[in-house]
């Protein structure tokens, strides 16, 4: 029997490893939060939305008691879901698309590795033939996340791929203008820069015309001679009326038919 003397040092690294081994990490540190004063109405907005997303990063509950109790398509039935931020949300699918079995996922203020999160439960497993995707005007702004135009097209990328794999098919949809013609949306070409608008915009028309996906564009019925949201279209400066939503859903459904045709 060895002494007891010799077990020792094997006794102490049993209990207590090499600091260096506790200590070992492959990632770099973490980097600091942004400081940023956001505003007297978007800072509390921005501050109850980032806890939440702490407990359900994607946002998923929002719509987990309407998914529970959706019924599976017809047989035929070409079911299409909208999903995208409060452009999508504030959309009455029912009164401009009536007798169609079309889906509302959009959810406000959200960024598009939220819907890349939801993309599953709000899409996926309602077994649509197409989804219409609308994302990234939240992303430019950065509130709620901070990303380069190569990551938000990398969440365009995957959406398309989780789309293709389950047979259904992607339709994406341009970012719309904005305008800052009212008081309350005095910021909005500084939060939403026209040239990274733009971008995306380039990246998503070659995506889709590389990919074969049918592609949505409002823009030419809704830019005034500035490039910039009609002001009647508009009371905020980026929400549709409904004089434009009443515009944008013969667009939306000539995309929609090309995609289900192919």
């Amino acid at each position: 029997m060895k002494p007891m003397r010799a077990l020792l040092p094997i006794l102490i690294l049993l209990i207590a490893p090499p600091a260096f081994a506790e200590d070992y990490q492959s990632s770099p540190p973490r980097q600091p939060a942004m400081e940023k004063d956001w505003g007297q109405w978007l800072g509390p907005y921005r501050a109850g939305i980032v806890a939440k997303m702490g407990e359900d990063f994607g946002e998923q509950y929002i719509y987990a008691a309407q998914n529970a109790a959706l019924v599976a398509p017809a047989t035929g039935e070409q079911r299409v879901v909208f999903l995208g931020d409060s452009i999508t949300d504030r959309w009455n699918l029912a009164k401009f698309f009536p007798d169609k079995p079309y889906i509302n996922r959009g959810i406000g203020g959200q960024v598009s590795p939220q819907m890349l999160v939801r993309f599953h439960a709000d899409v996926v497993a309602l077994k649509p033939k197409a989804v219409v995707i609308l994302a990234g005007i939240n992303d430019i702004q950065g509130a709620l996340q901070v990303e380069t135009e190569a990551q938000i097209a990398a969440n365009y990328t995957a959406m398309a791929e989780i789309a293709e794999a389950n047979g259904i098919k992607p339709i994406f949809t341009l970012l719309m203008p904005v305008n800052n013609y009212t008081p309350n949306a005095v910021t909005m070409l500084e939060d939403r820069k026209p040239e990274r608008v733009a971008w995306l915009n380039a990246w998503l028309s070659g995506f889709c015309k590389a990919h074969g996906y049918s592609l949505i564009d409002y823009g030419p019925l809704l830019r005034d001679d500035k490039g910039l949201l009609k002001a009647e279209y508009t009371s905020d400066g980026i929400h549709p009326n409904d004089e434009a939503y009443a515009l944008m859903a013969p667009v939306a459904e000539q995309a929609i038919e090309a995609a289900l045709e192919r």
